[in-house]
């Protein structure tokens, strides 16, 4: 089955050990955090420690809950994380100071090794049926209720879908959509 609970994905140290993090979903299965194509997370931000460096990955990051965060890329580029489900783009390797607005946050990671792919985030809102393309490896329910052919998803569970397999989300679900394109040689 390839649909992962929330409570089935345990608190691990981040990188830098500042922090924590639930990894949902990794490729290839088993790859640690030197050898990874591309890698989904929840983070628990509740201080502000700095983000770990991934040198060479293309993160992107969403919040989940709480009021958010500021961040400080490379001493000089500042971004509010603030607005829920709207992904934030930037390079690994960047330094990331943070400044919590009001309270610890949880937010949605994605990780994909630069040489080797490119991947984002979509976010889907409106009810019904939808079939994810493709390049799709993930699906994250972030809110409400989403059906899949195996099951359905609460907030927090995951599925990896196989191709052209249908999705249903609920009235007031939001799903996070990972796509990965490995680049073609």
């Amino acid at each position: 089955m390839s649909i992962i609970r929330s409570q089935d994905c345990p608190p691990q140290p981040w990188k830098n050990g500042l922090g924590s993090t639930r990894e949902i979903a990794i490729h290839p299965e088993g790859a640690g955090g030197d050898d990874f194509l591309w890698r989904v997370s929840i983070a628990e931000v509740d201080s502000a420690a700095p983000f770990s460096s991934f040198p060479g990955i293309d993160r992107q990051i969403a919040l989940l809950d709480g009021n958010g965060f500021t961040m400080t890329l490379d001493d000089d580029r500042v971004h509010a994380l603030a607005t829920p489900f709207a992904p934030f783009a930037f390079a690994g390797e960047a330094r990331v100071a943070v400044t919590l607005v009001d309270g610890p946050t949880r937010d949605f990671n994605l990780m994909v090794r630069r040489a080797w792919a490119r991947g984002d985030i979509r976010v889907w809102r409106e009810p019904g049926t939808q079939i994810p393309d493709p390049s799709t490896v993930l699906v994250y329910c972030a809110r409400g209720v989403i059906d899949t052919i195996e099951g359905s998803l609460h907030a927090g569970d995951a599925w990896r879908p196989s191709p052209v397999s249908p999705v249903k989300l609920q009235h007031n679900a939001l799903a996070l959509i990972i796509r990965i394109e490995p680049h073609t040689t």
